[in-house]
């Protein structure tokens, strides 16, 4: 159930995303919609090809594409009353990224997959719907920009978050949103203070 919840939050917040930076990139209408869907379902449907969950509940549930359409349509309305654009979606980003990293691991462990390869999955399923829609907007993805704030290491914390406590006896569901708020408020504060991971290590001098 806790899975269900999240990722249907998950996709709203994603795909709201995506509507934003189609009208900050002036796409029209069917823009934002293509735009929308694939922020929304790209790290999903990537998610259930590798667990073999076919076919992918995207297309099995159509919640999962009404959702983004309807935040699509509310995002074409409302989007004047935004301020700060670029900034709204990375907001947007960064909470459908800790939601979609606690759903994705948590599936991958209910389908028996080891802890590393659910933290990995988790992190794929977070960050495979950004890397599509910034790849669609022409944007170098957030995920492999030079100098870039923290954006797969936040993932990754809260996907190992939600690994290492499914051994224990800790309620899932609290664990499962207190993750997903630890990595939206980590991302937001990378942001704010520009925090980046570290480069290869070069020896100076000599």
């Amino acid at each position: 159930m806790v899975i269900n919840v999240l990722e249907l939050i998950g996709l709203y917040v994603f795909a709201t995303s995506g509507a934003l930076m189609a009208i900050h990139k002036d796409f029209d209408v069917v823009g934002i919609v293509v735009l929308a869907m694939l922020t929304a379902l790209g790290g999903g449907i990537l998610r259930d090809l590798i667990i073999g969950d076919i076919p992918p509940a995207a297309f099995t549930n159509a919640n999962y594409l009404i959702i983004p359409l309807i935040a699509a349509v509310v995002t074409f309305f409302v989007h004047p009353v935004m301020r700060r654009l670029a900034f709204t979606v990375l907001v947007f980003d960064a909470a459908g990224l800790g939601l979609f990293c606690v759903t994705g691991t948590l599936k991958a462990l209910d389908f028996g997959l080891g802890s590393l390869q659910a933290v990995l999955l988790g992190i794929t399923t977070a960050v495979g719907g950004g890397v599509l829609r910034d790849i669609t907007a022409r944007e170098t993805p957030a995920l492999v920009q030079v100098d870039t704030d923290l954006y797969s290491i936040p993932a990754a914390a809260g996907a190992t978050l939600v690994a290492g406590a499914h051994h224990t006896d800790l309620p899932m569901p609290v664990v499962a949103t207190c993750a997903a708020v630890m990595v939206f408020l980590f991302r937001i504060v990378a942001m704010l203070r520009h925090w980046t991971a570290p480069r290869a290590w070069t020896r100076n001098g000599g």
